[in-house]
């Protein structure tokens, strides 16, 4: 087994640093007791974090983000598992173009997106509502979800659904029995990109939201437009103290790395 050399360790520290600092500092902050953002901080205080009692905007805001990230991701993973095991199983005209037409919101900039969703939902006279607001992100989760769930189809071993047909199991036996264990993990994979994309995105859905629909990375923008202080460092901090634990808990009960790499179950094996 080949070990990594001097070159690749430092580069490995200095490619950990450097995605890991942003994170350290917004973090560091947010335990400032100062009135603005300074660094480096003179004691420790929880002041920011009690101030987010008075502001439940940013409580609300975040609701509506955990929902608005829950459903669009399952509403585009309904469409992503058939459209992933056609695309990994048949041989048909116009595959890849229908594959390309799939994964195309990822080419699209996200600003054209919303101007173009904006002008669309207020032609149709949605504009504005939640059910807009979700259209709009499961367009632009699916290719997340597509991708990972084609990968861990395209991996699946098919002789065992051979095997389950030959003992008398009908489709649907097949599909929830077999299938459907073998690719889950491509499944979860794709929920939670689609879920981290949805949860994240600003710079489309900033077109879209209405004080009713705010979403966390809106409101947080909306609020830094009119306000220097670090109200805004100590929701960044809860948010990535939410997201660790829920990562911690995730490879704790299902395992981490079968999520990230989307490898196949045991039926798949």
């Amino acid at each position: 087994m080949s070990r990594n050399g001097p070159l690749a360790l430092i580069f490995h520290a200095l490619f950990v640093v450097f995605m890991l600092a942003p994170i350290v500092v917004v973090c560091w902050v947010a335990f400032t007791p100062e009135g603005f953002l300074s660094i480096p901080i003179t004691s420790f205080s929880l002041r920011w974090f009690r101030a987010l009692a008075n502001y439940p905007e940013f409580v609300h805001a975040f609701g509506v983000s955990l929902w608005l990230g829950a459903l669009s991701s399952c509403v585009a993973l309904l469409f992503a598992v058939p459209a992933a095991l056609a695309l990994s199983r048949y041989r048909f005209r116009g595959r890849d173009a229908l594959s390309a037409l799939f994964l195309s919101p990822l080419m699209i900039p996200h600003v054209v997106l919303g101007i173009a969703f904006l002008r669309f939902f207020t032609s149709v006279g949605i504009g504005g509502t939640f059910v807009a607001l979700v259209i709009a992100h499961v367009v632009v989760v699916f290719p997340f979800a597509l991708r990972l769930t084609l990968a861990s189809a395209t991996g699946m071993d098919r002789s065992v659904e051979m095997a389950a047909i030959s003992l008398g199991a009908d489709g649907w036996t097949m599909f929830r029995r077999v299938t459907l264990p073998a690719i889950l993990p491509g499944i979860v994979s794709g929920w939670m990109l689609a879920f981290i994309q949805s949860f994240d995105d600003l710079t489309m859905t900033v077109f879209l939201a209405t004080p009713g629909t705010e979403t966390l990375p809106v409101r947080m923008f909306l609020y830094i437009q009119d306000n220097i202080d670090p109200l805004v460092t100590s929701v960044s901090a809860s948010v990535i103290a939410v997201t660790m634990t829920v990562l911690i808990l995730l490879d704790r009960f299902y395992g981490l790395d079968r999520v990230l790499t989307a490898k196949g179950g045991d039926a798949g094996r």
